[in-house]
């Protein structure tokens, strides 16, 4: 009897204490067209909560997870067009952020579209997903995208600490290899899943994985007033890894990600700077950010 209530209790403790490792809120928003309009508003709710609970109620790691230490990210799907009722061509955004440790604010990790997220969704079905096969696209790009939001925030944390989960993402990628859906081929595109993940693990991209975690966790983490200059240096120092991929792969998908979540962070850490800090941050952001190289001249109005 004792035994047993000892066993209820650890239960009812892990069940209050830890959870899920991520807290992902969803949203389905109908894309404007008159295909889109005759859609029951039911269907959209349905795919709705069914992604919230894919994403939210399965266990992606081995780690144990409090509540407080879930990882917030946002999914946000806009549908262009439903064939039927069940055959869905639309677009995925995902987003991501951790807390900064001091801080009030939460910074971005990842920031993504992806406009290759044609799926089939039939009411009232269970989202059943193996890591081991593609089963549909639909679990298979929100498994993808789930392992990508942890391989960001454990990269924060310590150096290339998200590579069990950057390999989990490419293993995905390998499965759905011979599906009809587009997102996952190498000759698709350079800016899909399949370039996403295979960049992350290449070591050309290494000093972009330094970057990443030298910036959160000895720039982002130490950056309260008593700290802020020295944290701004190393900042600054990786703006120098990312030079050194930029100059490699121009134009690649990731260092394009990067700045998708970090530019305008960017610019109200370097408002604050020495003139000289300005003028080489500018330099290096225009070069290796060319599609927001107007934006940085928004450091020099701080």
């Amino acid at each position: 009897m004792l035994k047993t209530a000892l066993i209820i209790v650890f239960t009812l403790f892990l069940s209050v204490g830890f959870s899920q490792e991520l807290n992902c809120n969803v949203r389905i928003i109908r894309g404007q067209n008159a295909q889109t309009a005759q859609v029951d508003e039911a269907v959209f709710t349905e795919l709705e909560t069914s992604i919230r609970d894919f994403m939210n109620n399965k266990r992606w790691t081995t780690d144990m997870y409090k509540v407080e230490e879930r990882i917030d990210c946002e999914i946000q799907v806009t549908v262009n067009q439903v064939e039927g009722q069940d055959r869905f061509q639309a677009e995925i955004q995902v987003t991501s952020s951790r807390p900064v440790y001091n801080g009030n604010m939460p910074t971005t990790l990842f920031n993504f579209n992806d406009p290759d997220f044609n799926f089939r969704y039939v009411r009232n079905a269970r989202l059943d997903w193996s890591i081991d096969q593609h089963r549909d696209n639909l679990t298979s790009v929100l498994a993808f995208y789930a392992y990508m939001v942890l391989a960001y925030d454990y990269d924060s944390f310590s150096l290339e600490g998200g590579t069990p989960y950057f390999t989990k993402a490419q293993q995905i990628v390998t499965n759905a290899s011979n599906a009809p859906e587009t997102g996952w081929k190498s000759n698709e595109s350079i800016s899909n899943r399949y370039w996403l993940v295979e960049n992350a693990l290449h070591s050309a991209f290494k000093p972009l994985r330094k970057c990443f975690y030298e910036y959160h966790r000895l720039g982002m983490d130490t950056f309260y007033e008593a700290n802020m200059a020295e944290s701004r240096k190393v900042i600054s120092k990786c703006l120098n890894y990312l030079q050194q991929v930029y100059n490699s792969r121009p134009g690649a998908v990731n260092v394009q990600a990067f700045y998708r979540a970090k530019s305008e962070e960017l610019i109200e850490i370097f408002k604050k700077a020495t003139p000289q800090e300005k003028t080489r941050a500018i330099e290096i952001l225009k070069k290796t950010d060319p599609l927001n190289s107007s934006k940085y001249d928004g450091i020099n109005k701080g």
